[in-house]
């Protein structure tokens, strides 16, 4: 039998698809501008480094860059509309909550550690029902260390009651798998995410598909 261990999980791209909601709170902070939104599909690969990336990134597919100034306004508006719309299109990735499930009857404990503001993330969660399944949620202002630094990902193991030394991390971008590679902790990287460049190409530990598949790859991790 494989003992129990803290499974620590991204947000955004790894268990819900928030681009949805995220883009168009992106749009709307454009169009005050008066800028053109930016089509979904080009928009969705550009999530996944925190709201501020995500702004300037918007901003430069429309040639523009942003002064640091301007940064701060921009970040307080796009927060201010998505707070307001956190959940109006976002949906758990297929099979999460069962994935969820199968992982606490093992007896692993589930962390969150996200690049987005802690009550933020907090109030997602929530919205989709899945708070309570977390011993805890931590955000990129949560420590003052976002990831990829490591120790992000060891203090938000540590306030789940968890050990470093027996933890798995599961993301969608080089943002958690350099994290997870920092801090000494296999990773397991889900290919429905938002990323740029194919996941598998990012050197992590195992790559699953779908939820259904993670069971598996956390206890082939976990068995070496």
């Amino acid at each position: 039998m494989i003992a129990p261990a803290t499974i620590a999980f991204d947000l955004d791209g790894t268990l819900v698809d928030t681009a949805p909601d995220l883009v168009a709170a992106l749009n709307a902070v454009l169009l005050r501008e008066g800028l053109a939104p930016v089509a979904y599909d080009k928009a969705r690969p550009m999530i996944g480094g925190g709201a501020r990336m995500l702004i300037e990134r918007g901003f430069a597919a429309q040639g523009r860059t942003p002064q640091a100034p301007a940064i701060d306004r921009l970040y307080a508006d796009f927060v201010a509309h998505y707070a307001e719309h956190i959940a109006d299109l976002s949906l758990p990735f297929p099979g999460l909550e069962p994935a969820l499930d199968a992982l606490g009857r093992a007896g692993h404990r589930l962390v969150v550690c996200t690049n987005k503001l802690e009550w933020l993330s907090v109030r997602l969660l929530d919205a989709l029902g899945l708070r309570s399944r977390f011993a805890a949620v931590c955000g990129q202002d949560t420590f003052g260390s976002p990831k990829p630094d490591p120790q992000m990902l060891r203090k938000t193991i540590a306030a789940g009651g968890g050990a470093v030394a027996r933890a798995v991390m599961v993301g969608d971008s080089i943002t958690d798998i350099a994290t997870a590679r920092a801090a000494g902790i296999p990773v397991i990287a889900v290919d429905f995410g938002y990323t740029d460049r194919p996941v598998a190409s990012l050197g992590p530990d195992r790559v699953i598909s779908h939820f259904r598949e993670l069971g598996g790859a956390v206890d082939s991790l976990l068995e070496t």
